[in-house]
């Protein structure tokens, strides 16, 4: 048996500013750090034999706070990284409605059916970040956490519940949440599902699914 831990990445200024971020390799701030801290406290009693995350800094600082409490080297999953939103990233939430309203309405309805224009597909994550989950329970019996990102995380949550793309809305994960699956017998069972409970100390409402 595998237990996979999903998690998301602490919060950044583009976050809360609702900012797409993408590729852009921006940092955690000074709540997301301690986000990471509380997280990496709360798993500090599980046995994790690994830690994998996405080069990208705000999710590879998440990764090296966990992984200080288990001595553990984070390793680089390139699968993991966030989503490519081509002429998207860098751009305000509000100004990506106003410029691309007709691409945005389909993303927010059918966001299974969107290439983002430079950038990619729900598809291409899936493909790229399940394998990623499959080199990991083929090589481990224990508990492995994946740090990535929001896009990949709610992707990859579909894909381990037998869901397509299409259900991409039905799923949120908070900042620095985290959602679990046991694989056993060929199958992914899903033990919990965007945990923030450890994040009690920061009296701050989750943001929206951004």
């Amino acid at each position: 048996m595998t237990q996979v831990i999903l998690v998301r990445h602490g919060e950044t200024d583009w976050n809360v500013e609702q900012v797409f971020r993408g590729r852009i390799d921006i940092e955690l701030n000074e709540t997301g750090i301690k986000q990471a801290e509380l997280l990496a406290e709360y798993l500090s009693d599980l046995k994790i034999e690994a830690i994998y995350s996405s080069p990208l800094k705000r999710a590879l600082k998440t990764a090296e706070i966990i992984a200080g409490y288990h001595k553990l080297k984070v390793g680089i999953a390139s699968g993991l990284i966030d989503f490519n939103f081509g002429e998207w990233q860098g751009l305000a939430h509000q100004e990506v409605k106003d410029k691309y309203r007709s691409l945005y309405a389909e993303w927010t309805e059918n966001p299974h059916r969107v290439k983002i224009p430079s950038g990619e597909s729900l598809n291409d994550v899936r493909n790229r970040a399940r394998g990623v989950v499959d080199a990991v329970i083929s090589k481990y019996e224990g508990t492995v956490a994946l740090v990535s990102h929001r896009v990949v995380n709610k992707v990859l949550i579909c894909a381990l519940l037998g869901l397509d793309n299409s259900h991409f809305w039905d799923i949120k994960q908070d900042m620095c949440g985290i959602t679990t699956f046991t694989y056993e017998n060929g199958r992914f069972i899903l033990t919990e599902h965007n945990n923030t409970s450890y994040l009690k100390p920061i009296p701050k409402a989750p943001l929206s699914d951004f």
